[in-house]
């Protein structure tokens, strides 16, 4: 079984400059930071989370019956795979596993969910029942210019999930689907990380306009009661206002600025930087041998001692390379400082 490989917090405690979660690094949002704390945790949210999926479905524009609700996008992730596999289980006509479609370089949890679930991983797209893509990428933060043809190709019985938690930090251009698009496929939101509140575990997805009611309703059974406590319904009510919007706008613009900034100095200092229209990016040593760097978790163990991390993307199957969120100017200085001082210790 697949292991889970993840950015934030590990057995050394919180880094004291976190680069390895891709959080909204002006946030938190006050109001949704001050809505969390003040939540009422004496009592259980409605079980059916009939005024949230009002608020969400009007929100989106769409009906509250298509708002499915789910712990974080890791559960949902977890739960649609589950769902997809039963599908294709009882109206299989064969013995062989039905498939799953992944991006080439994608979160680990897309293949750990697939292989609980017993689904096949497939090259091929139109042989797989459950299809996974992210616009922003991750780790690459980049768009995906194949995506509307491959919403087009969509046949029936196969199922597309558009995994959108970097959609509110992307810094460039914008989601390449139509309205008719979009309504085909699933829509996955987790808007922990623009709100700069990570720690809070709160989701939902956004089903397609005709999906198919038995694959619907096994997801709603397939999650757990209450999926989301009271400070994740708090998360969720303050994301869908336009006060938290327009936080998220004034945002950009300042993530804009600091990102240039961020890869600027880094190249200076010999880095190689690729290109993303994300608040992360992800960067690699100069190295002559290739792009593999050997050294390269000796330098982020030597980065953890100085109190920061960054995320390996070995498993994300690009070795020797990090994947780093953009910071602070006041961070971004630290960090040169620190890559310096851990590139002497390599050498020395």
């Amino acid at each position: 079984m697949l292991s889970p490989v993840h950015g934030g917090p590990d057995a050394e405690g919180v880094p004291a400059h976190d680069l390895s979660t891709n959080a909204n690094a002006c946030g938190p949002y006050p109001p949704a930071e001050r809505a969390v704390q003040g939540a009422d945790a004496r009592h259980y949210p409605d079980p059916a989370y009939t005024a949230l999926r009002v608020q969400l479905g009007a929100w989106h524009g769409v009906a509250p019956a298509r708002i499915v609700l789910a712990a974080s996008a890791s559960e949902f992730i977890q739960r649609i795979s589950t769902a997809v596999a039963l599908r294709a289980h009882e109206a299989a006509t064969h013995t062989r596993a039905a498939g799953v479609h992944l991006p080439v370089h994608a979160y680990g949890d897309y293949a750990r969910a697939a292989q609980a679930a017993g689904l096949a991983l497939t090259q091929l797209p139109g042989g797989a029942a459950l299809l996974w893509a992210c616009e922003p990428s991750s780790p690459l933060g980049q768009a995906d210019p194949d995506l509307p043809a491959r919403v087009a190709a969509l046949r029936d019985g196969q199922t597309l999930v558009l995994d959108q938690a970097y959609e509110p930090l992307r810094l460039d251009g914008a989601l390449a689907l139509d309205a008719a698009a979009r309504d085909r496929v699933w829509r996955l939101v987790t808007p922990n990380k623009a709100l700069g509140l990570t720690g809070v575990r709160a989701a939902y997805a956004i089903a397609p306009l005709d999906a198919p009611p038995a694959l619907l309703a096994r997801v709603q059974a397939l999650a757990p009661s209450w999926p989301l406590g009271a400070h994740g319904v708090a998360l969720l009510q303050l994301w869908a206002s336009l006060d938290a919007q327009d936080w998220l706008a004034q945002c950009h613009a300042t993530l804009g600025e600091w990102k240039r900034r961020q890869t600027a100095l880094l190249a200076q200092a010999g880095w190689r930087i690729e290109p993303s229209v994300a608040n992360f990016f992800v960067a690699a040593r100069a190295n002559p041998a290739g792009a593999d760097d050997p050294a390269l978790q000796t330098l982020l163990c030597a980065l953890r001692q100085q109190g920061f991390k960054l995320r390996d993307c070995a498993s994300f199957g690009l070795p020797g390379r990090v994947r780093m969120a953009v910071v602070a100017p006041a961070v971004q200085d630290a960090l040169l400082v620190a890559l310096r001082r851990a590139a002497a210790q390599q050498a020395g």
